[in-house]
């Protein structure tokens, strides 16, 4: 694997600290500014929404633009919002820099992982994704405890600052390390990526994405108030059972890039069940501390595994134009966000118990392999090549050119 992935690695690194960090820094920033926690949480929305908007709307904007000056370009956006965001002198001013600083994301993590695609031969694709989203996985295991720790001692200020200059490394890495002939503009432009997106194959693969990772978000989203009153952990446990989940994420990441480039219709099935399987036993797993914590890293490696398989799952659908659909993708991850810890919360306040949210997650496991059963459906009925499907072919064009040997 080429050492231009750890550039991105490293950008989506501290993507991932900033995204998640401020869950850890609500009550602080909440102290200093003298607003509510539930007000403070707006900060944690301000964000995905940015994602969301920014994803399809910074991808377009640079279609035309070589893919190196656009990583280099959105890792300065996101140096930007942070700065602001430890500067900001009240509410309202950081909501707009958490909005800022959210608006480069999903765009990085797309335009990135076209970049790391077209770094490696076809068969490594997917484990090429899986690299560059181990740094979003890792920055649950180290850079959002540390961060956190570093707010509480130091000032959420100084984590908005020290996050800025992981923003910094990823630029220079960038630069440095992604040679400008791997990275060039793209031949199709805004239209060939608008054409591309108006595929049904497309719109099939982010509704996988949605639906797939809402069934994690479902349950993630109130993992702490089963930990503590299920499972009977103290409130001071869940930040190291939180870098649990990132542990489980980080092994489910690169299992399911592994398996993905050998079989990915087969990893993505196997991801979506694993992860009916796991938050349907969920209810039992969080009586007991020890099952709780193997429940957590349960989750973490089934919802990852499906990571790197629907990232490309769009990239390849949309072949003629990836960047935006596969910028898309990330906003659809959002979605799915946003969505599954709506739903958890239907189930929570409905009064079907503390692990409720789990089965309803696991109800949209089971949609999300009707979904994906749907988009391989229509793929078969318009002979969409997928790339175990390119492989086979592959390997099967030279056996059928040599000639016959007698013995």
């Amino acid at each position: 694997m080429p050492l231009a992935l750890l550039a991105l690695a490293v950008g989506a690194f501290g993507l991932g600290t900033t995204e998640f960090v401020m869950m850890g820094l609500l009550p602080d920033v909440a102290d200093d500014l003298h607003i509510s926690i539930p007000t403070a949480g707006h900060l944690v929305s301000a964000y995905a929404l940015g994602v969301v908007i920014g994803a399809p709307l910074l991808a377009a904007l640079t279609a035309r633009m070589p893919r190196r000056t656009v990583l280099i370009s959105l890792m300065g956006l996101f140096v930007a919002g942070n700065a602001l965001s430890a500067l900001a002198p009240g509410y309202d001013s950081l909501l707009a820099a958490r909005f800022l600083s959210g608006l480069p994301h999903g765009a990085f993590f797309g335009v990135g992982a076209v970049v790391a695609t077209g770094l490696v031969a076809p068969e490594r694709k997917a484990r090429s994704v899986s690299l560059m989203f181990m740094g979003l996985t890792v920055a649950n295991i180290a850079g959002v405890p540390v961060a956190t720790l570093m707010g509480q001692h130091l000032g959420w200020r100084a984590t908005f600052l020290g996050v800025s200059l992981i923003g910094v490394a990823a630029m220079a890495a960038v630069y440095f390390l992604i040679h400008p002939t791997h990275t060039p503009a793209p031949a199709t432009g805004l239209r060939g990526e608008l054409t591309a997106l108006r595929s049904l194959p497309v719109w099939l693969a982010l509704a996988t994405t949605v639906v797939g990772f809402g069934a994690l978000f479902s349950a993630y989203s109130y993992i702490t108030p089963m930990l503590t009153h299920s499972a009977g952990y103290a409130e001071d446990s869940v930040t190291l059972l939180l870098a649990l989940f990132g542990v489980g994420a980080t092994i489910g990441n690169l299992v399911g890039g592994r398996l993905a480039d050998h079989a990915m219709r087969g990893t993505l099935f196997g991801g979506l069940a694993s992860m009916v399987a796991v938050l349907l036993l969920f209810p039992l797993l969080m009586r007991a501390e020890w099952s709780a914590a193997l429940a957590v890293v349960l989750l973490g490696i089934a919802a990852f595994i499906t990571g790197s398989p629907l990232q490309l799952m769009v990239m390849e659908r949309a072949a003629a134009g990836p960047s935006l659909a596969s910028s898309a993708n990330q906003a659809a991850f959002n979605l799915a966000n946003a969505g599954g810890a709506w739903i958890g919360g239907v189930a929570l306040a409905a009064g079907f118990g503390v692990t409720s949210p789990a089965l309803a997650g696991a109800a949209l496991a089971v949609l999300g392999l009707g979904v994906a059963s749907v988009a391989f459906a229509v793929d078969r009925r318009q002979a969409v090549p997928s790339v175990g499907r390119e492989r086979v072919i592959a390997s099967h064009v030279p056996e059928a050119a040599e000639p016959a040997h007698s013995s």
